[in-house]
């Protein structure tokens, strides 16, 4: 398979703090990847810099092989790049639908067959309780409930490429478990790529089939997801340290 995303030797600044240095990294079409490290590893940054939400002071990011540089973060969500921040950020005084609606606000590009009401449709059938509370204010929402209603608003848009930073941060262990078998379901049926970013490292690399290990903005390790989770330098670091927990 093609590279869809290829990251090359990038390096982001927040004034003389350096959270990247020097990153590649490389999502083919269809595949999930992941992103494992401490806080302040540099994740969200990276995330960012995909998404045109962060300037880069070196390094080029290529996206079905054209080069982005300097585009604005809705250029790229025209061309199929989504991207569900930590946090949700919904937009908690309109209604769920609404929130929908702005995720498809000026995308253009729709897969053959499908509009904007077959994709609010699609979220719907993903995210049953959505269509339950549609008419209700996103801010009303559990914490579960909001990261249903953040991947429905990437999802609109009819992403190629997802970029998911921290989907489980702050929910329960049971609505952990649900957010990755829709994680897995999205990938499946929508045939999307995921770059997914997220601390609970037993469940993201069951989740990929590959796999970085991001420390201080530098890459330091990266593999198969499965060779990455037997390893013990990242059980210990990342998993507890328990064979076999994975």
């Amino acid at each position: 398979m093609a590279n869809l995303l290829e990251v090359s030797n990038i390096s982001l600044h927040y004034g003389a703090i350096k959270a990247l240095d020097n990153v590649s990294i490389s999502v083919e079409e269809n595949e999930v990847v992941t992103v494992l490290g401490a806080n302040g590893a540099g994740k969200t940054s990276l995330l960012r810099a995909i998404s045109g939400l962060g300037k880069l002071s070196g390094g080029t990011i290529y996206y079905k092989g054209k080069k982005l540089s300097d585009n604005l973060p809705y250029t790229l969500a025209g061309m199929g790049i989504a991207h569900v921040p930590e946090g949700r950020h919904v937009f908690a005084t309109l209604t769920v639908r609404e929130n929908l609606l702005l995720g498809m606000y000026g995308v253009k590009r729709y897969r053959p067959g499908s509009s904007l009401k077959s994709k609010e449709d699609r979220v719907y059938e993903l995210f049953p309780i959505l269509k339950e509370r549609k008419n209700q204010l996103a801010g009303t929402l559990s914490g579960g409930e909001q990261q249903m209603l953040a991947l429905g608003r990437a999802l609109v848009s009819s992403p190629s490429l997802l970029l998911l930073d921290e989907p489980s941060l702050g929910l329960a262990p049971i609505i952990v478990q649900e957010i990755f078998d829709l994680i897995r379901k999205i990938h499946i049926e929508e045939r999307v790529a995921i770059l997914l970013v997220e601390q609970n490292a037993r469940k993201a690399l069951k989740a990929a089939s590959k796999g970085y290990i991001l420390e201080l903005g530098k890459i330091v390790m990266e593999g198969e997801a499965k060779k990455l989770a037997e390893d013990e330098r990242v059980r210990h670091a990342y998993l507890g340290g328990r064979a076999g927990a994975c």
